[in-house]
């Protein structure tokens, strides 16, 4: 089924920016960044699709990419936190891993493994092999995917790795109380992103959010990149509670 927005505002008349000159190179990232950025070449791709936060949520990765149906010459993109806390991260990572038209960037939960802040014990080693390989940022034309965010008045080349994972409130001690990094972002690129638990995907201008909530009983949602619109699959269960204060609604960004 298909979701609304939430939007910040109408901006049909907006012009997008120049392709061209909105594109990011490894030059434009911090050097930490730049060693883990992928630049993909999408005119190989008939379709693209950008996935939210799966959290381990199987049943609910395979409800939606049934729903999409997307071919071999169709990409579909993650925006990281595949794993923990959901019922089965190793199947979530299989599935991705194993599926040459998928790539996801590296979320937060993948990094607590990675540096072992967190385990997962079903993990083996080709699993934790895929998870070190995965770029912290990836871009195709005037488009960038990263798991957290872009703060919006550093310079891109100032962000590292921790920041692009995690980057939510500015400042950044504000967590859900905000205001959000994408409500003052002005890009110029656009940016799709996961990390802040949205009762709704956010679709502005210059930044899509994705992470609805699978893993805490709200849906699993992609964002269909030609089409412009989104596509959204129920959660089966409530996996993980999560305060309502965590999860941001409409009326909480700035009008």
């Amino acid at each position: 089924m298909e979701q609304p927005a939430m939007s910040r505002g109408d901006s049909t008349d907006v012009s997008l920016p120049d392709v061209s000159t909105a594109a990011v190179s490894d030059a434009d990232f911090h050097p930490a960044v730049a060693e883990r950025h992928e630049r993909l070449d999408v005119a190989v791709w008939d379709d693209i699709y950008v996935v939210g936060d799966v959290h381990g949520c199987i049943d609910e990765l395979r409800h939606l990419i049934d729903v999409l149906s997307p071919g071999p010459d169709d990409l579909v993109v993650f925006v990281g936190d595949l794993v923990r806390k959901g019922p089965d991260s190793k199947a979530v990572v299989e599935f991705v891993r194993e599926r040459e038209n998928m790539r996801s960037v590296r979320g937060n939960n993948e990094d607590k493994l990675i540096h072992d802040r967190k385990t997962l014990e079903r993990l083996d080693a080709a699993d934790h092999q895929y998870l070190r390989s995965m770029p912290v940022a990836l871009s195709w034309g005037d488009a960038l995917v990263v798991h957290g965010g872009v703060h919006p008045t550093r310079p891109l080349g100032a962000q590292d790795v921790e920041s692009l994972l995690n980057c939510r409130s500015v400042p950044s001690g504000n967590g859900y109380d905000g205001p959000f990094w994408f409500e003052r972002y002005q890009g110029p690129q656009r940016t799709f992103f996961g990390h802040t638990v949205l009762a709704e995907p956010v679709h502005t201008e210059w930044a899509t959010g994705l992470d609805t909530g699978c893993v805490y009983g709200g849906s699993l949602t992609a964002y269909d990149y030609y089409d412009d619109s989104f596509v959204s699959v129920p959660a089966q269960a409530t996996y993980e509670r999560r305060p309502d204060e965590k999860v941001l609604e409409p009326e909480q960004l700035d009008a």
